[in-house]
Formats: C-alpha cells, sequence, structure tokens
C-alpha cells in the first residue's frame, strides 16, 4: 500500500537508531490482510473447553491471541449475523485491541474508569473482570461514539457500570482522587491502523502527532487528577509515534516522579522493553514480529501499589424494588421467568425510576451528579401506560442478556439451537411457534435464546410465541 511519506521517513529514522527492533518486513506488513479476532466473554463463558466447542460450532479453528484470555483469531467477519454474537457471547476484535484490558487486570471492588472507551471492547472486558461487584465508569467524549458504546456494554450484560459523555477535564474537577484504577486507549495518529482502515492514512496526514500528541497530554494529566495514590494507569495507542508513545510516557513522569513503570514480562507474544530501551517496561506490538496490528501499552503506578478496591463504601446493600413505586410491576413480571439463584441476583441493589424507565442500580447514583449521563446501571425495562388507564411492565433487552441459564425457568427458557429455523425468525423480530416438546409453560413471559444463552424475551400463548426482540437490534 502506498504509506504516507511523513510516517516512511519517522520510521526510517527509528529502525536506523534502534537495534532493539529488526526492521526487516516491517512495511511489507501493511500488504497483508488484517487479521480479525473474537473475544469471549468470561461472563457468560466458564470455562476454555466451552470456548473451544463455540469455536468448533462456529467453524473456525482453535487458535488463542496469546497476550488475551478468551481471544481467538477467526478466519471469518464476526458478528453481524451470528446469534452468538447478539447473545453477547463474544465481541468482535482485532486481536491487538485485547492486550490492554488484560494489562489493567480489574477486579471485583474496584472502581475503574475507561477514559476513552468507544465503541466499548475494552470496557466490556473490564466490566466482566469486575463481575458486577464494584463501579465501572465508560467515558466517551462524543456523543455519536457513545452510542455504539451503549450498545456494546448492553449486550455485554454488565452491571455496576455508568456511561458519561464528559471531557477528562471535568471527570477530573468532579471526581478527584475516585478511581483505582484508569484505561486510556488515547486517540492517536492510527499508524497501526493504515492496513485495516484506507482512510486512516489520510486521516494521519491531517491529525498526526502535532494534534495528537497535547491532546494525549492533557488526558494524562487529567487521569492523574482522578487517580488514588496508589493507583494505577494502562496507557496504550495504536500508532508507533514514539512522541506518543515512550516519550510522551517520558514527559509524564518526569512532571509527576511519583509514577513509575510496571513491566509484564508474563505477556506473551510481544514485545517487551529492556533495560537501555526507550522505556523500560513497555510494550508494543509490532505487525511484522507479532499476529496483530501496531500498538503500544505501558501500566504506570501512581507511588507505591496498593489493593485499593474501594467500592464498598459507595454500593448498596438494601434489596432492590424497596424504594421505587415501579418496581413492583417490574417484580411481578420477572417473577414469573427466575429461578429462586435468578431472583436472589436480580433483587440485589435497587431500582431506580427515571421517567418510563426502570433500572437497577448497585451504587449510588448522586456520585454522578452534575456530569452527563448516557446511562447509570442495569436497564431493567420501561413502564408502559394502556388506554384502560392502567400500566404494564415491559422488560428491556439488557436485563435479558445480563441473566444466564442458571437464573431462569425451565418452564420459560426456550433453547434453540444453531440449525432451528425459528432462531433466525426470532432474531428478525417474527412471531416463532411453539410445542409441547419444548416443555414450556401454556402462557406468559419467557426468554429464548441459542442454546444456554439468553437473546430476549417473547409472549407465550399456546403454539405461539409472540416476539419482543428490540426492533433495533433484529436482523435485516
Amino acid at each position: 500500500m502506498n504509506l504516507p511519506e511523513d510516517f516512511i521517513k519517522e520510521m526510517n529514522d527509528f529502525f536506523s537508531r534502534r537495534n532493539d527492533v529488526p526492521s526487516e518486513g516491517f512495511y511489507e506488513s501493511f500488504d497483508k490482510e488484517p487479521l480479525k479476532g473474537v473475544r469471549f466473554s468470561r461472563s457468560k463463558i466458564s470455562s476454555v473447553q466451552t470456548e473451544k466447542d463455540l469455536l468448533a460450532e462456529m467453524r473456525e479453528d482453535i487458535d488463542p491471541v496469546a497476550w488475551c484470555d478468551g481471544g481467538y483469531y477467526v478466519r471469518n467477519e464476526p458478528g453481524g449475523k451470528d446469534a452468538l454474537y447478539h447473545a453477547g457471547v463474544y465481541y468482535p476484535q482485532e486481536p491487538s485491541a485485547m492486550l490492554p484490558a488484560q494489562v489493567m487486570a480489574a477486579r471485583p471492588g474496584e472502581i475503574v474508569l475507561d477514559l476513552c472507551a468507544a465503541p466499548g471492547g475494552k470496557a466490556c472486558r473490564l466490566g466482566e473482570d469486575m463481575r458486577g461487584k464494584g463501579i465501572l465508569v465508560a467515558n466517551e467524549i462524543s456523543f455519536e461514539r457513545s452510542k455504539a458504546l451503549l450498545r456494546n456494554i448492553e449486550r455485554s450484560g454488565i452491571e455496576g457500570l455508568v456511561i458519561l459523555n464528559e471531557t477528562p477535564e471535568n471527570i477530573a474537577e468532579r471526581l478527584p482522587l475516585f478511581f483505582d484504577k484508569i484505561l486510556i486507549d488515547a486517540p492517536c495518529s492510527g499508524e497501526g491502523m493504515f492496513r485495516r482502515d484506507k482512510g486512516a492514512a489520510k486521516s494521519y496526514m491531517n491529525y498526526g502527532p502535532k494534534v495528537c500528541v497535547p491532546l494525549q497530554e492533557s488526558i494524562l494529566e487529567a487521569a492523574d487528577r482522578c487517580l488514588k495514590d496508589g493507583g494505577s494507569i494502562v496507557y496504550s495507542t495504536c500508532t508507533f509515534c514514539v512522541d506518543e508513545d515512550e516519550e510522551q510516557i517520558k514527559r509524564f513522569i518526569s512532571r509527576h516522579p511519583e509514577y513509575h513503570v510496571k513491566a509484564h514480562p508474563e505477556i506473551k507474544g510481544i514485545t517487551h522493553a529492556g533495560e537501555g530501551s526507550l522505556l523500560p517496561g513497555s510494550m508494543r506490538i509490532w505487525p511484522h514480529l507479532s499476529a496483530g496490528d501496531g500498538h503500544f501499552c505501558v501500566h504506570i503506578v501512581k507511588g507505591d501499589e496498593k489493593d485499593l478496591r474501594s467500592a464498598e463504601e459507595y454500593l448498596l446493600k438494601d434489596a432492590a424494588g424497596t424504594n421505587d413505586k415501579n418496581a413492583a410491576a417490574a417484580v411481578s413480571v420477572l417473577d414469573e421467568v427466575l429461578s429462586e439463584k435468578g431472583k436472589e441476583e436480580l433483587f440485589r441493589g435497587r431500582f431506580v425510576s427515571h421517567g418510563t424507565g426502570l433500572f437497577k442500580m448497585t451504587f449510588d447514583e448522586k456520585l454522578f451528579k452534575g456530569l452527563k449521563v448516557v446511562k447509570t446501571g442495569l436497564y431493567v425495562g420501561d413502564i408502559k401506560p394502556l388506554k384502560s388507564g392502567k400500566k404494564i411492565f415491559e422488560p428491556s433487552n439488557s436485563i435479558a442478556l445480563a441473566l444466564d441459564r442458571d437464573s431462569l425457568r425451565d418452564d420459560s427458557y426456550l433453547a434453540l439451537n444453531r440449525d432451528d429455523d425459528r432462531l433466525t425468525k426470532y432474531l428478525r423480530g417474527e412471531t416463532i411457534a411453539v410445542s409441547s416438546e419444548d416443555g414450556l409453560k401454556p402462557s406468559g413471559t419467557i426468554l429464548v435464546g441459542i442454546g444456554d444463552f439468553p437473546l430476549g424475551f417473547a409472549k407465550i400463548n399456546g403454539n405461539t410465541a409472540k416476539n419482543l426482540y428490540p426492533k433495533a437490534w433484529r436482523l435485516i
């Protein structure tokens, strides 16, 4: 491909000064086909064997991404019409982009910020690792991109999360010294995307390092104001530019000498910067040395690293539904599909109304007062008025995707396999037929899924099930 002259000059200069990274094959790598990948949701899948079984079902080889638990290379374009994608079982993701969230290693009980979160792949992984037992803030400064972030997070079914549409500076002003961990997948000149996105080279000419470096610097400064002492920042880009990567972090540490780099030599398949390099402990994925696009990643710690897990003081202990007038209707509908295990898990926290919408909160939403909130908590459903004056509760698809098979009654779950033509009909929004062989109750609300993975709701009446799959999510 035709690479920008400024980029070629930059990389020739890099390779002439560095002996630790060979240049042979670098430019040729941009003519190769970009790699495709999927990352299975560890909140929905509990074993590697299940991942392998699903790959076989998808007619893919078992080819794991070395630097990501649950990540695999695939030959076919994932997502779109695949029911497993609609069920949030996997997230289509470029393999290199899987590295930062793996390095961050979010844990239950932590307060975590994904500062530049769209389209949501990294935020979903963070939420899966936290298992709904902490506070995850996914922020996106672009309102349009925050819509894609919302959709992907809803599909993942993760809890304990708020989506913001804010500037890093506003978050820092409102929540100083609040977060235990912060992920910054920084806006960059995008050199690592040249072979994947034909428009990336053109964008580079207009929004190259001169534009990106000061923006990255301001984001890092805001992150520092948000981060607790003992907390950490994972900073990543998809560029090869030293000024946006190693030199950016070196300048940041020179301004904030309390920070130090935490090395991760145990992560295989990537190039680790050793002593004598530009930034010892940093990591790179080179397209001619690893199976991935260009990527830079570094983990920096503020002072002495501490096991903070400071979400506990903000988490709600009361039972869901005790403080909201609309909760009783929701509980009544959900009660008829949930197992005892499902009830115990779902009705923990608090139900809160916003307009006609009902949300399950596991933390106090007042924490984010004064910030632009796109979504807070788990969207449970809507209270709909009828012509008769009565109100009914319609569960959301978000709540369907937050449930697992063990949370559901056997007579309220229709498990379809990939070869069942009802599966495609359901994803298209069509009414589907049911029979006594399905083992369902004669009437009421049910969930439809692919195998053990819920997809959405339906309303059963005799031998038919009225489709409740959201119009915006349906196959065309």
